[in-house]
């Protein structure tokens, strides 16, 4: 069974998401999140997010409250949101969806909680269990095809943004010019430690799985190596697999998987099980 939610954070922004709901008692919880210009409803997600749930598992999917995507998966309807999107706020995010399934908000209260994060949410998932692992206390975090630092623009790149106010973005999916406001850069600046990706993986308590395609042309495998050396862990890498694991977009319920798909799903519910 799948039923949609919808929450608000702090700041009073909505985090509109997907529950996929076991028929028997679910194992864990699962919390799965997209990575930059993606979205609940992008290629693997929602395909992993049912895969699991076959398996037993609740599984929430979800856009990050500035990820500027609605339900009109067509276009980005609020990219006034997405300018100001930045890793503190997907921290937050995170926090507000654990928060509301440990007090009963959401389905899976009192059962143990994993993070599933994939690109940029997989970076966002080892900040939040880096920086909040005691409140969250989660039984494990799970990265596929993760970045390992916050920021990969160069100097010039920086002192151009900041010195503009902003930077732009094209999403190749919508053809959508984008804003980036420089407050995504500033408080990397400001607070390096707790935008440190290496540093905070480090500090995570609980087990950590790595993902990562051996063919990833958006983030270098050597990333998944570096994420899964300060986990003290040995990274898990997809045979020929890219950025999305193979899988167009969108995917429906009932496609075929891609072999680089389908050894992830059993990866991670190996990890779960063993886990949870």
């Amino acid at each position: 069974m799948i039923t949609p939610f919808l929450l608000q954070n702090s700041r009073q922004l909505e985090l509109l998401g997907d529950t996929h709901l076991p028929s028997a008692l679910p194992k864990a919880c699962v919390i799965l999140m997209h990575g930059f210009k993606g979205y609940k409803d992008y290629g693997f997600i929602p395909v992993l997010a049912h895969d699991l749930c076959r398996a037993g598992l609740l599984v929430h999917r979800f856009n990050f409250s500035t990820s500027g995507m609605t339900n009109d998966i067509e276009t980005f309807a609020r990219p006034d949101l997405f300018e100001f999107d930045t890793w503190n706020r997907q921290v937050e995010d995170i926090l507000c969806i654990v928060r509301a399934i440990r007090c009963g908000d959401l389905d899976g209260k009192d059962m143990p909680i994993f993070l599933i994060g994939h690109s940029r949410g997989g970076g966002s998932a080892l900040l939040a269990a880096g920086r909040h692992g005691e409140e969250m206390n989660l039984a494990g975090v799970i990265t596929i095809n993760a970045v390992d630092r916050c920021c990969r623009m160069s100097q010039t790149e920086q002192d151009a943004m900041l010195d503009r106010g902003y930077s732009i973005t094209q999403s190749a999916r919508t053809k959508q010019d984008l804003r980036i406001d420089s407050a995504w850069l500033s408080e990397q600046i400001e607070h390096p430690e707790s935008h440190d990706v290496l540093l905070q993986a480090q500090r995570i308590a609980c087990p950590v799985c790595v993902l990562h395609g051996d063919s990833d042309q958006a983030v270098d495998p050597g990333a998944g190596s570096a994420i899964a050396q300060a986990c003290n862990t040995k990274p898990n890498l997809l045979n020929s697999g890219n950025h999305v694991l193979n899988m167009s977009n969108p995917s429906s319920f009932d496609c075929e998987r891609s072999q680089q798909l389908l050894e992830a799903t059993g990866t991670i519910t190996r990890f779960i099980a063993k886990h949870g």
